[in-house]
């Protein structure tokens, strides 16, 4: 398709593209929804390339105006321009955040000085590739400023591309051979995310400024290739309805992403995630053009009201969050959860658009002086401002005292401890069954595990001979050692963090290691939801001859908790050598078997766990 553009009959450089709000709405939507429900949009996380298409194509556009009509870039003004929308409300939510965790939630003080002032300094994306937690950890011990490593990405490229452009224009000379290079930059960023893609530890290439750069150039390509001021707003009638099918397609592709894209599969970090981006790109360029239809359609006063407020929703999605959801059991009414957590995100974000945002950016600096000057002369300060300024000083006060912290990591909790001295006993208790050790209970103590497991003689003695291979997460590490002291012959592979899509290849090791027993247990989905691909890929591994036992999720902080539920029992269903184990049934109104995240267990919750699965394989044998 040819741009249609003419440099004699172009828009006037100051049109405004009223549907990027709609585009913006479109990016915050998918993250936020994907942040809440990752069991229902698995791909939000793709509104981020969307956000940062629209950053590139903007500032290269005006990059290559200055450049072309004035031969320079007025940096003074850019970088003015963009740190005074960017800090103020980075440096609200900072203070704020700091100083709910000081008063309500102490244990996540650990590094905050490093997380303020890297974040201050626009490098906390690099910070967290060694230091952070995944993007795609949802569980435990969530940090409410891991989703700012975005702003690092965006304030370097708003740092050095001005630099690089004006390079390339220099060496390169002319416009369509710096297009080039750009698009080429891009490429080479995509196929480095391929390359150092790790699928033990993806931070290096998701928080990577390198690795995901190419959005950021793909939307810089579109901004010398498509500039705005050059679009024709007349069209012939085909090729207006040719970019308006281009541009519902791309919506539409761009949608279906938002769905079915896995954050946690190789084929988004090896052309998938660009594929996308790309793609998003596309969909940019049809609602920029003035000559179609999309800027119209993505254009209305929610996407308008949404889009002014996109970075701050951003910014504050997260706190909400993470403090809504140590409070509440999000995972018995994740929908009303959501709803609500939403609403709080939505208010916060207008509050600080009206208070911070929106009258810090729009303020002249150079006035300051004279304005205190007049408030001091005229005494003209009301009793609501010096209520906001006592409010304000109190939170910094108290976000300044917990900033001083001494940088303690947290105790580690009873299940923790329990966990890792687990991990030992359970390596051990591998090993002998490897060789071929007897490892059954001595008869004397029968007695004693009819007591701890509440079963019959008959019943400990059908336990102590059953062979198996247990797969599971952190609760079925916590239990490994309760699992092993009824059933010796249990081969426990538990690692805290699995998700579900790990286990495919933990399961084909095991069976080319000879471990993989006829009785298969699987406790998975604590951690996150699984997708139909990771499920087919779970029973293909596995494969046939197996009775497989699969543990319902009890994870009542999580709004996976039912759907991972349901796709275990859907799963039972369909194939009849799967059968359910309902620890979560069987758990309620056990308040007492559970630690404080009543998730993992106690001793007395980890017999009762590994009861259950004891009973319901002898049960069906």
């Amino acid at each position: 398709m040819k741009p249609n553009f003419n440099p004699s009959q172009g828009m006037k450089s100051h049109y405004f593209v009223t549907g990027i709000d709609g585009l913006r709405t479109l990016a915050v939507l998918g993250v936020i929804i994907y942040h809440l429900l990752p069991n229902i949009l698995m791909g939000g996380y793709l509104g981020v390339p969307l956000f940062l298409l629209v950053s590139g194509y903007f500032v290269t556009y005006q990059f290559s105006r200055q450049l072309k009509y004035g031969g320079h870039i007025n940096l003074g003004h850019f970088y003015l321009k963009r740190f005074r929308k960017l800090y103020p409300t980075l440096i609200a939510m900072l203070i704020l955040t700091t100083a709910y965790i000081t008063l309500f939630a102490r244990e996540l003080l650990h590094n905050i000085r490093a997380v303020i002032i890297t974040n201050l300094t626009w490098i906390y994306n690099w910070w967290e590739i060694s230091h952070g937690q995944s993007y795609f950890d949802q569980f435990g011990g969530i940090s409410p400023f891991t989703h700012l490593w975005t702003l690092g990405v965006e304030a370097q490229f708003y740092l050095l591309w001005p630099l690089i452009i004006t390079l390339l224009f220099v060496v390169f000379k002319k416009l369509r051979n710096v297009r080039r290079v750009v698009f080429l930059l891009a490429v080479l960023s995509a196929i480095e995310m391929a390359v150092l893609y790790d699928p033990a530890n993806i931070n290096r290439v998701y928080y990577g400024t390198d690795t995901r750069a190419f959005s950021l150039l793909l939307g810089s390509w579109l901004g010398l290739a498509w500039p705005l001021n050059r679009l024709r707003p007349n069209l012939q009638v085909n090729s207006r309805r040719l970019l308006n099918i281009i541009g519902v397609i791309a919506t539409v592709l761009t949608i279906v992403g938002f769905f079915s894209l896995n954050g946690q599969s190789s084929f988004t970090y090896r052309g998938g995630m660009f594929l996308y981006s790309f793609i998003g790109m596309i969909l940019m360029a049809t609602i920029i053009h003035p000559g179609a239809g999309m800027n119209k359609w993505f254009t209305n006063p929610v996407f308008h009201w949404v889009g002014q407020r996109s970075y701050g929703i951003y910014v504050y999605q997260y706190p909400v969050m993470v403090f809504y959801e140590r409070l509440i059991k999000v995972g018995n009414h994740p929908l009303l959860n959501a709803l609500v957590e939403i609403i709080i995100i939505l208010v916060v974000s207008e509050v600080s658009y009206r208070l911070i945002e929106r009258p810090f950016t729009q303020y002249q600096w150079s006035k300051l002086p004279a304005d205190l000057q007049h408030v001091l002369e005229t005494h003209h300060f009301s009793w609501q401002s010096g209520a906001k300024i006592l409010v304000s000083a109190l939170v910094v006060v108290i976000a300044f005292i917990g900033f001083c912290q001494p940088n303690r990591a947290p105790k580690k909790t009873a299940v923790q401890q329990r966990i890792e001295q687990n991990h030992q006993a359970t390596e051990e208790h591998n090993k002998k069954i490897a060789k071929g050790d007897n490892v059954a209970e001595a008869s004397g103590n029968t007695s004693k595990l009819q007591k701890q497991y509440d079963l019959t003689p008959a019943q400990i003695k059908a336990a102590q001979k059953l062979k198996i291979t247990a797969i599971g997460d952190s609760v079925m590490a916590d239990a490994a050692d309760s699992i092993q002291k009824l059933m010796p012959n249990a081969y426990v592979d538990a690692q805290v963090g699995r998700q579900g899509s790990a286990a495919p290849d933990v399961i084909k090791q095991l069976k080319a290691e000879g471990h993989l027993s006829k009785i298969v247990v699987l406790n998975l989905g604590t951690n996150g939801p699984m997708t139909q691909d990771t499920l087919d890929d779970i029973l293909s591994s596995i494969g046939s001859g197996h009775q497989i036992y699969w543990i319902t999720a009890h994870v009542p902080t999580k709004p996976w908790q039912q759907t991972v539920n349901n796709e275990i029992k859907d799963l039972a269903k369909k194939h009849k050598n799967i059968h359910v184990v309902d620890w979560n049934k069987a758990s309620q109104g056990h308040s007492d078997w559970f630690a404080s995240d009543n998730v993992h267990m106690g001793p007395s919750g980890n017999d009762h766990f590994a009861r259950l699965i004891a009973k319901a394989i002898l049960t069906k044998k």
